[in-house]
């Protein structure tokens, strides 16, 4: 008499290679290593967003590359993902976080023309700081939000370097820095006048002339629409989005 049993596998061994053998688990292992490797978490969650999410960090890089150790945001980076946020029909809304320390004065305009010329809602949140010209970065947006204990500085233009000292060069800076003040006013609902004594005070920081402003008083000043944070804002940026659905639908009933 055959007593022989077919064997079944136990729970705990090994099945053979294919969906659900060693192979799997060995390329899942890898990528929650490579998980923790990069992020410091063991999983990324996953999920398609209408709201496409930009940050500004560090200091905005423009027509000259800074040093390796400096953290920077390229403006040549942002501009093909704002195009590409503004093309794509899948994003209704765009959110920026700024926490910069400023930079080049041309490549944050050319930042802040772009997101104040959306066709879609933006939202814009300074959380840390948003100085310089981070500031029109901040107003640029429908919206703007920042966080109690972030400050924004507001500072003339300033150069350094190699500087001719003829009076074409002045005129040119003081055109840029009214480029800059009309920018600000035109997106915000500061007065001239308090964004000028703002920006020419004395006595305030180590060069001597400028502002630091915190978040409570940026909004006193009407330099920015609220105080809050990430919640906030994106609460803010659906409200928006739901009213542009709700105004296409509208305009395509009638």
């Amino acid at each position: 008499m055959n007593n022989y049993r077919q064997q079944e596998p136990q729970p705990n061994q090994p099945g053979p290679i294919g969906p659900g053998g060693p192979g799997v688990d060995e390329s899942k292992r890898s990528a929650v290593v490579d998980s923790i490797q990069q992020l410091g978490q063991t999983n990324v969650p996953v999920n398609e967003s209408n709201i496409f999410c930009m940050t500004i960090i560090g200091q905005v890089e423009g027509h000259m590359v800074l040093p390796p150790q400096n953290k920077t945001t390229k403006y040549e980076h942002l501009i093909p993902q704002l195009v590409a946020a503004e093309q794509n029909p899948k994003i209704e809304g765009v959110f920026i976080i700024l926490n910069t320390v400023g930079g080049d004065v041309e490549a944050g305009l050319a930042i802040a023309e772009m997101i104040a010329t959306l066709s879609k809602p933006t939202v814009t949140l300074v959380l840390g700081g948003g100085h310089s010209i981070g500031v029109p970065i901040a107003v640029s947006s429908d919206f703007s939000i920042i966080a109690e204990t972030a400050t924004m500085t507001i500072h003339p233009i300033r150069l350094n370097g190699l500087v001719i000292g003829v009076p074409q060069t002045f005129e040119y800076l003081d055109k840029m820095q009214e480029r800059v003040l009309r920018f600000i006013m035109s997106h915000s609902r500061i007065t001239e006048e308090k964004l000028k004594e703002l920006m020419f005070k004395t006595g305030e920081l180590t060069r001597d002339i400028g502002t630091t402003v915190i978040g409570v008083d940026a909004v006193k000043f009407g330099l920015i629409d609220a105080i809050g944070g990430v919640g906030e804002a994106i609460r803010e940026l659906n409200r928006r989005m739901e009213e542009r659905r709700n105004a296409a639908a509208g305009g395509f009933v009638q």
